[in-house]
């Protein structure tokens, strides 16, 4: 089905990558740690650890804007 074209697609789809589930956030987290859940996309919870990922950047970003600030 990878190299399968089908109608009114032009660029053949690319083999899934490879997916492991798993019980909860937690042990998604044990497993395959914080950047391979959200940026290798390892297990069903990729969108949740990239929002995860995304509050932390936001966090340090605010953090760093507050020092700069009160210099």
């Amino acid at each position: 089905m990878a190299d399968e074209i089908r109608e009114h697609e032009r660029i053949p789809r690319r083999p899934a990558p490879e997916f492991t589930e798993v019980g909860s956030f937690g042990e998604a987290l044990r497993t395959h740690g914080l950047f391979g859940t959200a940026v290798d996309d390892r297990n069903q919870y990729g969108p949740v650890g990239m929002m995860v990922l995304l509050f932390i950047v936001a966090a340090i970003t605010s953090l760093g804007l507050l020092v700069l600030r009160s210099s």
